[in-house]
């Protein structure tokens, strides 16, 4: 679908209201579902697509959008494992609820049996399947009941101050999950190389890749420090509350999305005459 930036805001930004959850700005939702918008507009996205999303999240960043492009003949099948808590109020007050049929399930086996979807999407959530193994077996699936899949996650690079910022809170959150629940979480994140590394052994083929500056503030590697302070072990928390203080001293005063690392991919071509009968 064309459409411009202006038109998506108009049409569906201007519709979100603002949210007080200070520290955060009240316009953090719209800031981040306009990110998603740029990002989506490498994903090759027409109107009438029938797409599915993996890990659409609580606040539907990437499902509005996505919503919008497919236009009123296209569909989004938005998947999450558990964490819907806003999702039905803002796809609502968005306009968009009825282009988008959520589904809680598990993306390692999603339950289709065959290619059912012109494309399936993962924004910036490669880094919630918390080890490779998941990450492979979820690309793998995407792989399997989609024509095409689009993947896109922020890179590891800061190429400013604020960029930096957001990199040093955003870090601290893989080591944080890991004291408080024993187990990692938001893991750091991978390199285009790695990524494009993921989807081959996902058995999948990179028709496409590239980087891109969202040139936007990036809000969401903030993690309230009531967290850290529940960190058990002394030692562990005392380090982590005095990194926090450190970093977060930094973010607030200016943060800013680093670049973007986006890749589109399908399933390699089967060689030629295969599945032919032999002697045919």
């Amino acid at each position: 679908m064309l459409v411009s930036e202006e038109t998506f805001k108009k049409d569906v930004l201007s519709k979100i209201p603002p949210r007080d959850e200070s520290p955060l700005p009240p316009d953090w939702l719209r800031t981040e579902m306009l990110e998603r918008f740029r990002v989506l507009q490498f994903a090759s996205i027409r109107e009438e697509m029938n797409v599915l999303e993996i890990g659409c999240g609580a606040h539907a960043l990437t499902t509005v959008p996505l919503a919008y492009l497919v236009g009123e003949t296209g569909r989004v099948v938005a998947v999450d494992r558990s964490r819907w808590r806003f999702f039905d109020d803002i796809t609502t007050v968005a306009g968009l609820k009825r282009r988008i049929i959520p589904l809680k399930l598990d993306a390692r086996e999603l339950p289709f049996p065959f290619k059912a979807f012109d494309l399936a999407v993962l924004v910036h959530g490669i880094r919630s399947l918390k080890n490779e193994e998941t990450m492979i077996k979820v690309i793998s699936e995407m792989l399997r009941i989609a024509d095409r899949v689009f993947i896109a996650e922020s890179l590891p690079v800061a190429n400013n101050e604020r960029q930096e910022a957001h990199l040093k809170l955003y870090n601290l959150r893989e080591e944080i999950f890991e004291a408080l629940f024993g187990e990692k979480d938001d893991l750091h994140y991978p390199t285009l190389g790695k990524l494009t590394e993921l989807v081959e052994k996902a058995g999948g083929n990179v028709i496409e890749s590239g980087t891109f500056e969202p040139d936007l503030p990036h809000y969401l590697a903030y993690i309230p420090r009531k967290y850290v302070e529940r960190v058990k072990d002394e030692d562990k928390r005392a380090e982590l509350l005095k990194r926090w203080d450190r970093a977060y001293g930094k973010w607030k005063r200016g943060t800013e999305h680093p670049p973007v690392g986006w890749l589109l991919i399908e399933l390699p071509s089967p060689p030629l005459g295969a599945g032919r009968s032999a002697g045919r």
